[in-house]
This record gives structure tokens, sequence and C-alpha cells, in this order.
């Protein structure tokens, strides 16, 4: 009795301790993530889903090192990248990567918009608006330390896609056999959909995200500090963040499996191919999988929208912010960071306003993807410098398997682009 009660209590000191890991990691599904997924699923079917394997351990590892960069140095990952590189060349990646994120929010807010009409049958451009500004109310107004509280609640939304998949049959002896041993062809579109997984699993946002929330929660810790003048906490620190990436990233990749998996046993299988929107990949399955997996897929879809929006807002704005040498921290009040807040609130409202715009949304999502892609290596190869770099990380350099996986991540995601590319 008493072993199950210190195993409950472990258990429960764990959960109450992930935070920048599983948000990043369940931010990673926001409703782009989830159209990608969808239209895999529903073109290619179980033959997909190898990528999901192969890209954890890549996105853990770049995912860990920036988590490792912003808690050994006490600063964020746009900070650190302008103390070794040339200020102007951060500042124009970080710009780039503002661009994409916000192309991104406006995509995310017309998917969550579209889905909540699903649900109640009228009103997306409404809905639209209210989510954009209850975003931006709760990221301005609400200090980092409740917000974060709100966050890791959502990352339940989640758990809908899981749901969908007992109101449909599933083949599983089919399902592993297709994992280890797809079926492909080596053509253009196969090697597209592939590429575009690759492309929204490991995004430059999360980097920056993951990085700056160390921050905050190091400096919402009178406890706590950087690691490079705190040495004693770095064992406890550093395994902290190992389990919290691990367990994030798991939440990402099981979410995207059973999204793929999802379509890919309904509409694939019924010759629905062309899926564009997460919204059209819900609408689509009621004639299928029944009124219920319409509402879970859609209600998902709501849940990651309100977790994805601040996660693509809130790294443009640290990014930013931090290459600048501004004030920032979701923590401080407006006055307090206004060129911070400024920042989400611009990109909060440009997204808006593509909804309203005559840009073709998901058109604007494909470009925002060959963006990320194009700006994700140069940050993806800086960040291990710096990770590297014992002048600036101390002897907390990132580990031999992080670098062997981190180098690997930044080689396929080159790829990625140069294939993108080559495709379109």
């Amino acid at each position: 009795m008493l072993n199950r009660i210190l195993t409950r209590l472990r258990a429960g000191a764990l959960i109450k301790r992930l935070g920048p890991g599983l948000i990043t990691g369940a931010a990673d599904d926001d409703p782009g993530g989830i159209a990608t997924h969808s239209q895999a699923g529903a073109q290619l079917g179980l033959n997909i889903l190898w990528t999901i394997i192969f890209t954890y351990p890549l996105m853990t590892a770049i995912q860990m090192i920036s988590a490792r960069i912003g808690r050994v140095t006490g600063m964020g990952l746009g900070a650190n990248l302008a103390r070794v590189f040339p200020r102007s060349i951060v500042t124009g990646l970080v710009i780039l990567l503002f661009v994409a994120n916000t192309v991104n929010i406006g995509a995310d807010l017309a998917a969550m918009g579209a889905a909540a009409s699903l649900v109640v049958g009228f009103g997306q451009h409404t809905f639209t608006f209210l989510f954009a500004v209850l975003s931006l109310t709760l990221q301005v107004f609400v200090p980092y330390h409740r917000y974060v509280r709100y966050l890791k609640w959502l990352t339940l939304a989640l758990l809908a896609y899981v749901g969908v998949i007992f109101t449909v049959h599933i083949n599983w002896s089919e399902v592993a056999i297709r994992t280890v041993f797809p079926k492909l062809a080596f053509d253009g579109a196969t090697m597209t959909v592939v590429m575009a997984i690759f492309g929204t699993t490991i995004s430059p946002y999360l980097f920056f995200w993951q990085a700056s929330e160390e921050v905050e929660d190091e400096e919402a810790d009178p406890d706590t500090g950087p690691l490079l003048q705190n040495v004693e906490q770095a064992p406890a620190q550093l395994r902290r963040i190992q389990w919290d990436t691990y367990i994030g990233m798991g939440v990402a990749n099981v979410i995207a499996f059973f999204v793929i998996l999802t379509t890919a046993v309904t509409l694939h299988d019924a010759g629905i191919t062309d899926i564009q929107t997460s919204s059209q990949a819900a609408e689509a399955l009621e004639p299928i999988a029944g009124h219920f997996a319409v509402l879970l897929f859609s209600l998902g879809i709501i849940g990651s929208g309100m977790l994805a929006l601040p996660v693509l807002a809130g790294a443009s704005a640290y990014a930013l912010c931090e290459t600048r040498g501004w004030k920032v921290g979701l923590e401080k009040k407006p006055l307090e960071a206004i060129g911070f807040y400024a920042v989400i609130a611009l990109g909060t409202l440009l997204g808006l306003a593509i909804d309203y715009s005559p840009l073709d949304p998901i058109k604007a999502l494909f470009w925002s993807a060959v963006l990320n892609g194009v700006i994700a290596v140069p940050i993806m190869a800086t960040m291990m410098i710096v990770a590297s770099r014992r002048s600036e990380m101390g002897d907390f350099v990132a580990t031999l398997g992080q670098r062997i996986f981190g180098w690997t991540a930044t080689v396929v995601m080159a790829a990625a682009s140069v294939t993108m590319f080559v495709l379109h």
C-alpha cells in the first residue's frame, strides 16, 4: 500500500513539473499540422505512418537542445544567437520567422472558426474573431504562472483525436505491418507529403518557444537560476528537461499518428484522397464515421488551436525582442514589456486579417511551411553551434547523442527544404 502511494506521489510530482516540453509538443499539433497529417492519411493511407516514428528522435533532440540552451544560459534562443552571430543575420531570420508564424496564425484561426461552425452550424468568421480576441486577451492580461496552467489543460483537447479511433474499425496487425514496411511510390506527390510532414513536425517557432519558457520558469522560481551560475542544480534540471521533452514530443507524435490513422482507415479507404484543411477532414468523416467522430475531431481542432496561437505569437515576440535586447516575458505586465506584447498583438491581428482577405489560407499555409523549412535549417545549424560551445554553455554543452541526432535533424530539414523547391 505504501509503495502504491509513493508511486502515485512521484507520478503526480512528475506531471506537475511538466511544462515547456509538454506545451511545445502539444502545440506542434496545431490545426495546420492536423490538416497536413489529415491530407497525408487520406492520400497515402497507412503507408505514411512510418514518418511519425522517424521524426520522433529528431524533433526530441532538437527541442531538448533548445531547452538546454535556455536553462543553462538564462537567455532565450534569440539572445543566444545574437551573441554568437551577426545581429543583422539573426534579425533577418527572426523577421522571416514572424512572417511564417503570422500566416500560420491566420490559417489556424480560420480552421478554428470553420470547426466551430461545423459544431453549431453558423458563424465561421464570428468564431474566428472571438478566438483571436480571447487568445490575445489571455496572453496580455493573464500572468504566465497562471496562463501556463490553462495551456497544460488544453493539451487534453488532443485526446479527441485518440477518441475518434474508437468510432471506427481498425485492423491493428495491418497498421503495424504498414508502419514498419510501407508500400510507397517514390514520386513527386509522395515526397511532397513526406516533406510536408517533416516541415510541420520540426518547426522553428517551437525552438524559440521552449527555450524562452525555460527562462520564464527559471525566473518565476526564486530557488532556481541559470545553470551556469547554479551548477548544483544541473543534474535535476537537465533530467527534468529530458523527461519533459521526451513526453511532450511523444504527445505530439502520438496525436499525429492517430490523426493519420483516423483519416487513413476512413477517408483513404473510402477513396477520399484530397483533403486540404483540418475542418474539411472533420466534415468528410461524418458519412463514414458518424456525427460523434466529427464532433470530437472539430473540438480537437479548436482546443489545439487555442494551445498553438499563444505559442506561435509568443515565439515571434521572444525571437524578435530578444534579438533587439528588449524586455520579454509573459509574466511581465503589458507596460513593462511594451514591445514584446506589441509583437504578440501585431502577429495575432495580422493573422486575423488573413481570414478576411482574398488570400487563400491553404496556399498561404503551404508557403509558410516552405518558409519554415528554409529558415529552420540555418536556425538549427546555429543552435547546434551554440549548444556545442563551452564558451557559451560551460560544462553543459549538448551531449554526444544530442549532437548526433541534432545534426541529423538539420540535414533532414535541409534535404526537405531542397526537395520542396525542386518539386514546386
